[in-house]
């Protein structure tokens, strides 16, 4: 998909399609132009409601307000109404300010456009795709705000990697099990290493051994396929900070022993979404080449059933010496995020530390399918994942720790144990499990991300599709763009 930039009015441009968006159902804004036959049509300008008027060429979409979070998912629903039409190969559409000399919301249209286009169409034999071939967008605005070229190329250039980034993680996270096991997984970070200034680092299971990597490895131990870490590097000269993002890269869960009722099996390629989250991430800096030093680490390892696999009662020691006793083998993702945290604090000495996990069913049911929960020792970390989700239009809820739901974690043969003793509180505990596993250099610098709610939705939503919504990656490039801004403020 080509992006262009005109200064000329947007009615002076050529498409085969104009796409316009109906601001808090302003009818009377000089872009709409067509009132009596959108009022015959029944539309009411409602947030994502489309309407094409084929006779004219137009394509209207309602959003309630003209910030990112409006205008981001109202495109991204226009353009997916598309998918599958060969009439329109290019479309043209101006641009929206939420105020002057602000960028945002230009950016979240563009990112619309990229995310609204998005289909997987992998496994079909006959593809359902977008047609849309290249944008080209006005400055003539809705409102009264100008922007320059200049700023707009930005914002247009950033959206573009942003959302690519995304659809990138959907791609891996939609990927089957059968077609995404550790070692492809592996094999995507090295061929996007090949293809950018990242530094690729795999760790196969003899090197796992000598890291001690111990409960990552018992995880791993009843799968044909073996477990890889995958470590990324973005190196710039003079970095304004250094990050680390620590991803799950569950590339199956059956659950294991404590094996998973059927009905819950049938998204579990979707466990792999942290890992792929911090790819994608990856991605998108490299692209954007930030002036941050980032590392990216991803757990890649599948849980399955057999007769080496790990077991209730089982006394696993991780990495940092510390002993879990076993009480249920699907509660393994915060296993492999424990060798993985301690690994990447070893390696690296991180100003943040940022780890990204479909980790808990609990954490769906407090917050809901859309919302990611965040939480952690620290609030400065958590306030700017939180600042990243906001403007990325990404929803996110801070969840405090609670000292009293740490005991439940006690065992009486072990340090831990790998799940709480109440069925309450789960996603916190599972937290509190992780804030084990975190150093005193990093204990103040660190935030767990749990994506298990917004990772995979099995209906449409906002710019979302069915499926993976690469969840966690455009609001980590924001928090990661918050943190250099402070930088340059130091």
């Amino acid at each position: 998909m080509n992006f262009n930039i005109s200064s000329d009015k947007i009615a002076d441009i050529k498409s085969s399609l104009e796409l316009i968006i109906v601001v808090d159902k302003d009818f009377k804004n000089h872009f709409v132009q067509d009132r009596k036959l959108l009022k015959k049509a029944g539309f009411l300008g409602g947030q994502d409601e489309v309407c094409l008027l084929v006779e004219k060429n137009r394509l209207y979409v309602g959003a309630e307000h003209l910030k990112g979070a409006s205008i981001r998912p109202a495109v991204a629903s226009a353009i997916r109404s598309l998918i599958g039409n060969k009439s329109y190969k290019s479309i043209k559409i101006a641009t929206y300010l939420s105020h002057p000399r602000c960028s945002a919301s230009l950016r979240a249209m563009v990112e619309g456009v990229v995310l609204g286009a998005y289909s997987f169409n992998k496994y079909k034999s006959k593809a359902q795709k977008s047609h849309i071939k290249n944008v080209n967008i006005s400055l003539e605005g809705h409102s009264q705000y100008e922007i320059s070229m200049q700023t707009a190329i930005k914002a247009v250039h950033n959206g573009e990697i942003s959302a690519n980034a995304t659809n990138f993680t959907r791609d891996i996270v939609n990927t089957t099990p059968d077609d995404c096991y550790p070692e492809i997984m592996a094999n995507i970070a090295k061929e996007l290493s090949d293809n950018s200034n990242l530094k690729c680092t795999i760790l196969k299971p003899k090197k796992l051994r000598e890291q001690k990597m111990e409960t990552l490895l018992a995880v791993a131990r009843a799968s044909r396929h073996k477990p890889r870490v995958i470590h990324l590097t973005h190196k710039p000269k003079n970095p304004k900070a250094v990050i680390s993002l620590v991803g799950k890269g569950l590339t199956y869960d059956s659950g294991g022993l404590s094996l998973k009722p059927s009905d819950f099996m049938v998204t579990m390629k979707s466990d792999k979404s942290g890992g792929s989250a911090v790819l994608g991430i990856m991605k998108a800096i490299s692209e954007m080449n930030l002036p941050v030093e980032v590392h990216g680490f991803v757990g890649a390892v599948e849980n399955m059933i057999g007769g080496d696999a790990y077991k209730p009662d089982d006394v696993l020691v991780a990495k940092n010496g510390k002993t879990i006793e076993i009480r249920n083998t699907d509660a393994e993702g915060r296993l492999v995020l424990a060798d993985v945290l301690c690994y990447a604090q070893q390696e690296v000495k991180a100003d943040y530390l940022f780890d990204f996990a479909t980790l808990t069913g609990a954490s769906v049911v407090g917050v809901g399918e859309y919302t990611t929960s965040i939480m952690g020792n620290a609030k400065e970390p958590k306030d700017i994942m939180s600042y990243g989700a906001m403007v990325s239009g990404e929803l996110v809820t801070q969840l405090d720790f609670n000292p009293y739901l740490k005991k439940t974690l006690k065992s009486s043969i072990a340090d831990m144990s790998n799940i709480s003793s109440t069925r309450y509180g789960g996603a916190i505990t599972a937290g509190l499990f992780l804030a084990e596993f975190i150093d005193d250099d990093h204990k103040d610098k660190w935030t767990h991300v749990d994506i298990a709610g917004p990772a995979f939705i099995e209906h449409a939503w906002g710019e979302n599709p069915t499926g993976a919504s690469g969840a966690g990656v455009r609001m980590t490039i924001r928090a990661i763009e918050k943190i250099i801004k402070n930088a340059d403020k130091e």
